[in-house]
């Protein structure tokens, strides 16, 4: 079964997901911005959700999480919950 490592930021607005997004591509560490703006409790220990297999999570972050390139923050990913960036920090395929 693949598993994956991610780690996400929850915030209510795309704008905010964009504006975040563009901060951590200048160079602002993701585990801070995750510890200051996310509104999931995971943002205290900087957005890590720990290890997960597919159907664990919404399905459109399985989609992001089981695809996307790993160390790439990728979003907004919108889902029930708000807007998400999301990093894949680990995933045995």
């Amino acid at each position: 079964m693949a598993l994956a490592q991610a780690r996400h930021i929850l915030v209510s607005s795309e704008e905010q997901c964009l504006t975040l997004k563009n901060d951590i591509e200048a160079g602002t560490d993701f585990a801070s911005v995750a510890k200051q703006h996310s509104s999931c409790p995971s943002g205290a220990q900087g957005g890590d959700l720990g290890e997960f297999g597919p159907g664990m999570m919404v399905p459109e972050f399985d989609k992001v999480v089981f695809s996307a390139p790993i160390g790439e923050v990728q979003g907004p990913v919108k889902t029930q919950f708000g807007y998400h960036l999301l990093e894949v920090t680990k995933r045995n395929d």
